[in-house]
């Protein structure tokens, strides 16, 4: 009989799975050589490429479009035929269910009849000699993005367990294409903090232009990497810092310049570091505060917009919406103060 089971073993979990399972959904563990596989075990690679850094200083980006999300679901190679065989094995030994789909796991009877027998199944899906052993090629099931476990589309990706002959992917709406995979590395780019240059620094005067730059040493361009074994199939995204947008925390200010988009320069950098002599010129990029902050310092909000592009296999190219990635920083502005003698 057809199960929904809470462990089952599966094949293939790649160092990207993730830490725990999503909410009322199949748990993972181990038992034996044998992995029992969650919903969101994935097997494609992820590398930095070029730029960018993990840790605390470095985020993730968030789509410019409200509507973008990554693909919920794909298909994976997840058993050769022994590996396969030396599960149904362990199951006529006792051991634990087989994971067929995202959501259904299968028993010693299914698996012996539909695998190793080659009974038909009752959808009319062809069955399997001896799971295939001898031929060149693997098993495949559907594998759930682990961002959107909570999304109904997650689990599109149902087919039942099934054969891909060697260097060949399923002719299916979710195969793991080329764009799926830059979709998925999309999740993975970390760009480096917006730490803003500030002239004058936290603390300005009302009508003081405060003047705000980039340095092109910080803001390259980040390149990400994912790959799906025994597929050939693999995308490099890359993320390019392309403008600096200021928000100042208050209409009484002034931006520069009065859009507060600040494109990035031929050099690479954002707008043009302060110089002595400089105060009483306005910059390419910065604010003016027209109004004391009044105790409460202003939240100056920097944000930078990246711009995101991606290549793969087979020559295949394209474009991702733009992520941006924001911070805050304190702001006290005060009167000028004037001596009368």
């Amino acid at each position: 009989m057809m199960t929904s089971a809470t462990a089952a073993y599966g094949y293939g979990e790649g160092d990207d799975a993730a830490p725990t399972p999503p909410p009322q959904g199949p748990s993972g563990g181990s038992s034996g050589n044998m992995l029992t596989a969650r919903a969101d075990a994935t097997s494609i690679k992820v590398t930095q490429v070029s730029g960018g850094k993990s840790g605390s200083s470095s985020k993730g980006l968030a789509p410019v479009d409200p509507n973008w999300t990554p693909p919920p679901c794909w298909y994976e190679p997840v058993a050769t035929p022994q590996q396969l065989k030396n599960g149904v094995e362990q199951l006529k030994k006792g051991g634990d269910l087989v994971r067929v789909t995202p959501s259904l796991s299968w028993g010693e009877d299914l698996m012996v009849n539909h695998y190793e027998k080659g009974d038909q199944q009752s959808d009319g899906e062809e069955g399997y000699k001896n799971f295939n052993v001898g031929k060149d090629g693997m098993f495949w099931r559907g594998v759930v993005n682990k961002n959107m476990a909570n999304d109904i589309d997650a689990y599109d990706c149902e087919r039942t367990l099934f054969w891909q002959d060697a260097n060949t992917i399923p002719d299916d709406e979710r195969a793991p294409t080329p764009d799926v995979l830059a979709a998925y590395a999309y999740d993975k780019i970390h760009v480096p903090g917006t730490d803003v240059e500030l002239k004058p620094e936290a603390k300005s005067t009302v009508n003081l232009p405060t003047w705000v730059w980039l340095d092109k040493a910080t803001f390259k361009d980040v390149k990400v990497r994912a790959e799906l074994p025994n597929t050939g199939v693999w995308a490099e995204t890359t993320a390019k810092p392309v403008a600096l947008h200021l928000e100042p925390g208050t209409e009484d200010a002034q931006t520069f310049p009065a859009s507060g988009d600040c494109e990035i320069n031929d050099d690479g950098s954002i707008g043009t570091p302060y110089t002595k002599g400089d105060a009483g010129k306005t910059p390419p990029c910065g604010l003016t505060y027209l109004r004391a902050s009044s105790g409460e310092p202003y939240q100056l909000t920097a944000s930078v917009t990246w711009e995101i592009s991606w290549e793969g296999s087979g020559g295949a190219a394209g474009d991702l919406p733009n992520g941006t990635f924001e911070t805050t920083q304190d702001m006290n502005v005060q009167e000028i103060q004037s001596i009368n003698r």
